[in-house]
C-alpha cells in the first residue's frame, strides 16, 4: 500500500536510525510476523512502540505483522536521498496548500473590518440613520406591499440561503475533517503510549500535539472565514429591522406595526421582551432563519460538516 511506504520514508527521514530498525524488523520477521523477544537487543523499546504508532506494526496471530511488508522494502529500496527529497516536497507541498487554503486574501479582510465598523449602527444613531434609509430603498417597498412578519420570514429566507451556499464555498470541510482525524489520531496515540508505558513515545506525542496547534488556528480560520461575509450581509439587514422598529435611545418606530401573536405568549408588540430581554423582532428572525436554513440545506443537499478524505 502506498500509504504504507509513505509511513515507512516519514519515520526514516525523521529519525535515520529507523532504517536499521526497519531492516531489523524485516530480516527477523517469519511469514510476516515478528516478536518483540525477536528484535529487543536490536532495537529500543521506543522505536518498536514508534513502529505499532505509525501502523508500521500492526497485530497478528502469535506478535505483530508487517502491515505490507512489499511497500516497506519498496520504501526502505527507493534510498535515503530520495525519501528525504520527497518527504520535503510532500511536506513543503502540504505547507502550502494548508496556507493557501486557510489565508484571507485581501477582499477577506477588508469585508472583516467593514463588518466590525457595522457594529457601530446599533449604538451610533446617525450611522444607524444612513444605513436604514439606504436598505429602504430596496426593502421599503416590499415591506409596504406585505405585513412586517411576513418581510421578516423573506428575509430569513434570503439570508439562510447565501448563508448556507457561503459556507459550503468557503469553507473547505474536508480539510476541517483532516484537521479533526488529525487530533483524534494524537489522542489515540496517546492512549496507546500510556497503556504501554512507552515515555519516549509520549514525549513524541506532546510535540505532536504542540505541532497541531497551528493546524487549529487553521481551523478556527477555516470556519470564520464564511461568518465575515455572512456579517458582511447579514448586519445591514439587521440595523434596516433595528432602525424601523425603532430601537435604541430617543429612536422612533419608522414602521406601522401590528402586533405580532406567538405560540404560548400571546399577542406581543416587536418590541416586547419575550426570552428574558430579548425582543420578539428578533426571536421571529432566529425562529425563521433557522427553520428556513435547515429546509434549504436539505433542499440543496449541501453539507458544512467537517467530512474526512
Amino acid at each position: 500500500m502506498a500509504r504504507i511506504e509513505q509511513k515507512v520514508r516519514d519515520l526514516v527521514s525523521e529519525d535515520a536510525a529507523m532504517e536499521d530498525v526497519v531492516r531489523t524488523v524485516l530480516d527477523r520477521a517469519e511469514d510476516g510476523e515478528v516478536k518483540w523477544v525477536d528484535v529487543r537487543d536490536d532495537l529500543s523499546s521506543g522505536q518498536w512502540g514508534r513502529l505499532i504508532e505509525t501502523g508500521v506494526l500492526v497485530d497478528g496471530d502469535a506478535g505483530f505483522r508487517l502491515a505490507d511488508a512489499e511497500a516497506t522494502r519498496d520504501a526502505l529500496e527507493n534510498g535515503e536521498a530520495e525519501t528525504t527529497a520527497g518527504t520535503t516536497s510532500t511536506s513543503t507541498s502540504t505547507s502550502s496548500d494548508d496556507d493557501e487554503g486557510s489565508s484571507w486574501s485581501m477582499w477577506d479582510k477588508g469585508a472583516a473590518v467593514f463588518s466590525l465598523a457595522l457594529f457601530a449602527g446599533y449604538s451610533w444613531a446617525p450611522m444607524r440613520n444612513v444605513i436604514g434609509n439606504a436598505m429602504n430603498v430596496f426593502l421599503g417597498p416590499l415591506n409596504a406591499q406585505l405585513p412586517f412578519y411576513a418581510v421578516v420570514m423573506i428575509l430569513a429566507v434570503v439570508t439562510g440561503l447565501y448563508s448556507t451556499i457561503l459556507q459550503a464555498n468557503l469553507m473547505d470541510s474536508e480539510k476541517m475533517g483532516e484537521y479533526q482525524e488529525k487530533m483524534q489520531e494524537i489522542q489515540e496515540k496517546r492512549k496507546e503510549a500510556k497503556e504501554r508505558g512507552d515515555d519516549e513515545a509520549l514525549d513524541r506525542i506532546q510535540d505532536e500535539q504542540m505541532e497541531a496547534m497551528g493546524d487549529q488556528m487553521g481551523m478556527f480560520k477555516e470556519q470564520f472565514r464564511p461568518m465575515v461575509w455572512i456579517m458582511f450581509l447579514t448586519i445591514p439587514v439587521f440595523l434596516w429591522m433595528y432602525w424601523g422598529v425603532g430601537i435604541g435611545a430617543n429612536a422612533t418606530p419608522i414602521f406601522d406595526l401590528e402586533p405580532l401573536v406567538l405560540p404560548f405568549a400571546g399577542e406581543k408588540a416587536w418590541t416586547d421582551p419575550v426570552l428574558g430581554p430579548v425582543q420578539v423582532w428578533i426571536v421571529w428572525y432566529f425562529l425563521c432563519s433557522m427553520g428556513f436554513t435547515q429546509i434549504i440545506r436539505k433542499g440543496l443537499n449541501i453539507n458544512i460538516s467537517p467530512t474526512g478524505s
